[in-house]
């Protein structure tokens, strides 16, 4: 008898052991803007499959939650979609009304408010104490500062056209913002609210992640298929990081593993997503997840990639063990962003 009771308890634990793949430990969701079907995407971390959507607004792009995990906020955008060489004259007149920065309560899973935050905000990030938006206004090559409480904007910063990429600095004095058309990368001081330095970096930087002591950061270039590697105190680049042949490799999105040993790179129309040793600084794999990869997030664990496929309008669940897809989940039009979120 007692040998049959430890067989049915341990059994299953055997079986997943066997199966060679990584399995979510659950506990958090998987948030996915659709940026064409105006939506977000709920996806359960332990079956993945998606358990809600909900609508948004026009044009859901950047997503990130409040400090105490409560809270995401959604930037929406009134402008048409124009990808780059779009005659922009013979687009639709851009609905002004619909640019905001959504607030979506996670408990009611529900958008409950909308904040002013400047013309065509993209991308943004929040203060460290979560009372403050940074926005890229994309269209106007300026980021707004807004004060979530009142929904006023504070201040509204030249940061160079075509502003994208938006990350606050792990001590939060400072905000990186990417310009793409200009190549450079933009330093704004917290406190002062004004640019405080530009750095020259290549060709349409997009995305920025700071390593934990604030020292350095990567900053995608997606033109050039490369990252710069940036001193974060000097305000200049210090190194390039190789990852594919120009023009068939598209960096967008980069994040760090939880540990800040590696980090993992989206390429867009590359289809794949590059591991960057970060002690060597040097691309030691690639894999192929789906067609134009762009937002990307992490399990907790650091065990499970998610990668948003614009496209083919799925989100890629991709074992970082073995490197493969191991499940496609269907979500709405043009899936641009993703959030990790523990469960309350």
């Amino acid at each position: 008898m007692f040998q049959r009771i430890v067989l049915f308890l341990i059994l299953p634990l055997l079986l997943a052991a066997c199966s060679g793949t990584a399995r979510s430990t659950g506990g958090y969701r998987i948030y996915v803007t659709n940026e064409r079907s105006g939506d977000l995407s709920v996806i359960d971390a332990a079956t993945h499959e998606v358990i809600a959507t909900v609508p948004l607004g026009k044009r859901p792009r950047g997503i990130h939650a409040s400090p105490d995990g409560q809270t995401i906020y959604v930037a929406l955008s009134g402008s048409p979609i124009a990808g780059p060489g779009v005659d922009e004259s013979k687009l639709p007149p851009p609905d002004k009304k619909a640019d905001a920065i959504g607030v979506f309560d996670v408990r009611e899973n529900k958008l409950v408010r909308l904040i002013p935050a400047g013309s065509d905000p993209e991308e943004f990030d929040l203060s460290k104490d979560g009372t403050l938006l940074y926005c890229s206004n994309e269209d106007v090559g300026l980021t707004s500062i807004v004060d979530i409480a009142t929904g006023k904007v504070l201040a509204s910063i030249p940061v160079g056209p075509e502003p994208e990429g938006v990350t606050t600095s792990p001590d939060g004095k400072v905000v990186f913002v990417t310009s793409e058309q200009a190549g450079t990368v933009a330093v704004i001081d917290t406190v002062a609210h004004q640019t405080i330095k530009t750095i020259p970096v290549g060709n349409r930087p997009r995305d920025v992640a700071f390593f934990p002591d604030g020292t350095k950061a990567y900053v995608t270039r997606e033109n050039d298929g490369v990252i710069s590697l940036i001193d974060v105190v000097k305000h200049q680049p210090i190194q390039t990081i190789e990852l594919g042949p120009q023009g068939e490799i598209k960096p967008m999105s980069v994040i760090l593993s939880p540990d800040s040993t590696k980090a993992y790179v989206s390429t867009g129309r590359g289809k794949r997503v590059f591991v960057v040793d970060t002690k060597t600084n040097m691309a030691t794999a690639s894999f192929e997840v789906g067609e134009r990869p762009w937002g990307i997030g992490l399990s907790p664990d650091g065990r499970i990639l998610y990668t948003a496929n614009g496209p083919s309008n799925d989100v890629s669940v991709v074992d970082l063990t073995t490197q493969t897809v191991i499940k496609k989940i269907k979500v709405g039009a043009s899936p641009w962003g993703v959030l990790i979120l523990k469960q309350l």
